[in-house]
């Protein structure tokens, strides 16, 4: 069938990128009943279950960009521009394990990460020192993806959340940034929109310009670059003004409806996460009469940027 083969090629081109890291739950039913970090009654499952999460992770890294020392650790240390799909993947791994594996899962996560960052140190080019375990930058890495998955899935969400549900979403999200030491954590939607826009240590760097031009121009194939332009630009068209100033970037006209077309798009071919659905069947919670992609085969990670 035409619209079937149509639909396996977007399959196809979404997930590709993030193929290159083991999956992170392929052993989350022999942890039977274990709800994990947030559960099946949390408004985390139902928001990183949903394709904007591709727009949120896009915006997500953008904005970090926009911090020198944080920016500088990635330059330092990140395998970004020798091993892009891999760090893509690797994230997308994390991303996936913290939200919906069992609690083993989320420490192993964690634990590779801390692992991570203890390496992560140096100085930025305005001459101040950077150490990825710092609260304050770990932080701003954790409030600008929280931050960013909510702003995505208010402009681009299956189904926007309440402002209850919203303030839910950040405190839930406040529990995953305790277990990395981050701080400050705000609780709420507002005060969160409010410190990642307003915050005072962003300004460009040469970080910035090689990690903006990164993701203007990323390694893809020709489907695939068409697809990810419109949600970059998507993505850019929801980032605070002041930070997208200091970014270099513009919004375009048209560029919200355009990325609102393409989630619909991309949700009509790849369905909901099905991490999502193994950890609702791990618990053994009802699961929504909703199309869910396949599970990925064991030692590979096709759950996409769900970030």
């Amino acid at each position: 069938m035409f619209t079937e083969r149509i639909r396996r090629r977007v399959v196809a081109s979404a997930t590709g990128p993030f193929t290159h890291a083991p999956y992170p739950l392929a052993r989350s039913l022999e942890y039977s009943g274990d709800p994990g970090l947030f559960g099946p009654g949390s408004v985390t499952w139902k928001v990183m279950a949903d394709v904007a999460t591709f727009v949120g992770g896009i915006r997500a890294l953008l904005i970090q960009a926009a911090h020198p020392e944080v920016v500088a650790g990635v330059a330092d240390h990140s395998a970004y521009r020798s091993d892009p799909m891999g760090r893509l993947s690797r994230t997308s791994a994390y991303v996936t394990a913290t939200a919906y594996g069992a609690m083993p899962e989320v420490e192993e996560a964690l634990a590779a990460v801390r692992r991570a960052h203890r390496r992560v140190v140096g100085q930025s080019h305005r001459g101040r020192p950077y150490a990825a375990d710092d609260p304050a930058l770990a932080a701003w890495v954790h409030n600008t993806l929280v931050d960013s998955f909510l702003a995505a899935h208010q402009v681009f969400g299956a189904e926007p959340l309440t402002a209850e549900q919203a303030d839910r979403f950040v405190a839930e999200q406040a529990r995953l940034g305790a277990l990395l030491d981050a701080d400050p954590l705000p609780r709420d939607a507002a005060s969160l929109s409010s410190w990642v826009a307003d915050h005072p240590d962003i300004g460009p760097s040469p970080g910035m310009v090689e990690a903006v031009g990164f993701l203007c121009d990323p390694p893809l194939g020709r489907l695939q670059r068409h697809g990810y332009r419109i949600l970059l630009e998507a993505a850019v068209g929801i980032v605070p003004d002041r930070i997208r100033t200091v970014l270099g970037v513009r919004r375009r006209r048209g560029a919200i409806p355009a990325g609102r077309a393409a989630v619909v798009g991309l949700r009509w071919a790849l369905g909901f996460s099905p991490s999502w659905k193994l950890a609702l069947t791990r618990v053994g919670a009802p699961v929504p009469p909703a199309r869910f992609r396949p599970l990925p085969p064991a030692g590979r990670a096709a759950d996409h940027l769900h970030i």
